[in-house]
């Protein structure tokens, strides 16, 4: 989940409408999408005038999520100029409605954006600004010096600390990661 700048996390975009009935594929950004995209589930938006929206009904079709929604005033979206006229809308939550995670090793990637990034010895070495889920975890750190940008793999062995509460978290490089 990515988040937003008013304490809301991204759990889905939605992508192009699905054939003629007003049903749009949500590109999903959730461990959790059938808790998120739930029927009677309301979704804030981004841009904010599209919403907030109501999931009418969900379902996978061809490993693609497929949602029916209802516009703030009630109004099932029922044709595919309606759906159309939604796409690229951001559907997001608040940060307050995600559950606990169990696993003090585990973090949502809201939790993780703006912590400082350091090495053992204190050097900060940037500010993470963005988490990729790209088959592995990445986190992408921001190199105050130049502004580029540093991918460190999320794994124990290369970031064995992550302090939340203290904003930052340790890079263990391996040789070379740093020349990249």
């Amino acid at each position: 989940m990515s988040t937003t700048p008013d304490d809301t996390v991204v759990v889905g975009r939605i992508g192009r409408p699905h054939g003629v009935r007003g049903q749009v594929t949500v590109e999903v950004r959730t461990d959790d999408p059938d808790l998120r995209f739930a029927p009677g589930s309301a979704l804030l938006t981004d841009p904010g005038e599209r919403g907030p929206l109501t999931v009418v009904a969900a379902r996978w079709h061809s490993g693609s999520l497929l949602l029916q929604l209802a516009t703030p005033d009630g109004a099932v979206v029922s044709d595919r100029e309606g759906a159309d006229a939604l796409r690229n809308t951001r559907l997001l939550v608040p940060v307050e409605e995600l559950p606990d995670l169990d696993d003090p090793d585990v973090f949502y990637d809201h939790q993780l954006i703006g912590l400082s990034a350091r090495l053992a010895d204190g050097t900060v070495l940037g500010e993470v600004t963005a988490v990729r889920h790209e088959g592995a975890e990445t986190l992408v750190v921001r190199r105050p010096a130049d502004g580029g940008e540093l991918l460190v793999p999320f794994v124990s062995a290369i970031v064995p600390t992550v302090d939340v509460a203290g904003g930052f978290l340790v890079v263990d490089p391996p040789e070379g990661l740093l020349d990249l």
